[in-house]
């Protein structure tokens, strides 16, 4: 299959370096606006191919006719945040980057799946399918993968134990009003409400909705890159070997979760046709008024888009 990754800085580069370090994929494009970043870093791939034993083509590009055919884009182009900018901040600027760049992506591959990865994620997720005309189940978003990751991290470090025995889920949308489920949390099975106070509890979420920011704090002049690649590597993985991962994605609620024409995480089924299932998971009182909280936040920037 081919993928095209838009955007050639740290997000897109990592992304398609460890789409060729998987080996899954016949040809990865490295599409960015600036001649010879992509050129150059596809390049540096392609010579990594030989040590890593990978035989994936790896090509850079600035012209979207180099992206034709594409069965998957990644979108990870957009500007990025600065210590003391929301996600919501960069809603006018990047929705005028997402219509030039998926407008061109829709054209040259007609038939293709878009992950989103570039923020604010949900009202960018809408703005794809609406440049795009693409059908919903083949436009959606990561997002709840990485919160989980940094939910799951910071359980880690501090309980001391190993990330591979946590499994988590974190709801809504991406930003401070994600729903971290902490009852349905466990540490190799056990309930993770029965292994830590709720006042730590309480921090640990609260440093999960904020992980973003705490990472563009020590970075002063960008945000994280590593783990959202890898986050969107998943669910590019997840298509191409038809997986049906259950895997929590932003994607167009039909009335799941009791919500409508909306972008959320919620745990979906990822396979070669693009969302192809959701999972609804029954909430308690208070869970239920924190999605909404977050459904209402979500809708509020959505409509922001005026598309």
């Amino acid at each position: 299959m081919k993928v095209t990754v838009i955007g050639g800085g740290n997000v897109g580069a990592t992304c398609a370096f460890i789409l060729s370090d998987k080996n899954i994929c016949r040809e990865i494009v490295l599409l960015d606006i600036v001649e010879g970043i992509p050129q150059g870093k596809a390049l540096d791939m392609r010579e990594a191919t030989p040590v890593g034993g990978s035989s994936s083509s790896v090509i850079g590009a600035n012209d979207y006719a180099d992206t034709a055919n594409s069965d998957i884009i990644v979108m990870t182009a957009g500007k990025p945040r600065t210590p003391g900018m929301s996600r919501d901040d960069l809603l006018a600027t990047n929705v005028e980057i997402m219509r030039s760049a998926i407008g061109e992506a829709a054209k040259a591959s007609p038939n293709a799946i878009i992950i989103v990865v570039s923020n604010p994620l949900d009202a960018m997720c809408y703005a794809a399918m609406k440049i795009s005309g693409f059908p919903s189940h083949r436009v959606f978003g990561m997002a709840g993968i990485l919160d989980t990751a940094r939910y799951r991290t910071f359980i880690s470090m501090e309980l001391g134990v190993s990330v591979k025995d946590i499994a988590a889920v974190v709801l809504g949308g991406h930003g401070d009003t994600m729903v971290p489920i902490p009852r349905l949390t466990t540490v190799g099975g056990v309930p993770l409400t029965s292994l830590i106070s709720k006042d730590r509890l309480d921090a640990i979420v609260q440093r999960t909705a904020n992980g973003g920011a705490e990472i563009v704090k020590y970075l002063k002049t960008g945000s994280a890159y590593y783990a959202p690649a890898y986050a969107a590597v998943e669910m590019v993985e997840s298509i191409i070997l038809d997986q049906k991962r259950v895997l929590p994605c932003a994607v167009w609620l039909k009335g799941e979760f009791g919500e409508k024409d909306i972008y959320m995480g919620v745990p979906t089924v990822i396979g070669r046709k693009g969302v192809e299932k959701v999972l609804e998971i029954p909430l308690t009182d208070d869970e239920r008024k924190l999605f909404d909280n977050s459904a209402e936040a979500v809708r509020g920037i959505i409509q922001a888009t005026k598309l």
